[in-house]
């Protein structure tokens, strides 16, 4: 029988017109929820070269996320990192469908690839 992981624990951002922002509170969770809870076209963040939580974008099956929305997911994961108190901090972005588990990594550990990096101050958005 195949065991359940447990659904991620995750801070859940709101952002508008049907996207949401999901960042993983701890290691195993950003685990989970990078290679299970994000679906392939998800978009995926994570500050570059410090510790942080990964960031999955999700919003409505078809369509893709306006600039503002990108932007804001980015400064999500710059705020759940270790980047938080600094000006503006690159962050990297890719499609779910690129972010992979080496073998034997530890937890919290991926590879990406087509990456992009977008530069943002750490924030929450504010509504």
């Amino acid at each position: 029988m195949k065991k359940l992981l447990p659904e991620p624990d995750a801070w859940r951002y709101e952002l508008g017109n049907g996207w949401v922002a999901l960042a993983g509170k701890t290691d195993a969770d950003n685990d989970r929820l990078s290679l299970k809870t994000a679906r392939p076209n998800d978009l995926w963040f994570h500050v570059h070269g410090l510790p942080g939580s990964h960031v999955i974008l999700q919003g409505p099956d078809g369509e893709a996320p306006d600039s503002d929305t990108v932007k804001t997911a980015a400064a999500i994961a710059a705020w759940h990192s270790k980047a938080r108190r600094a000006g503006i901090v690159p962050v990297s972005c890719t499609e779910a469908k690129n972010v992979s588990k080496p073998r034997g990594a530890k937890p919290g550990s991926v590879s990406i690839n087509r990456e992009k990096k977008i530069n943002v101050r750490p924030g929450l958005p504010t509504s």
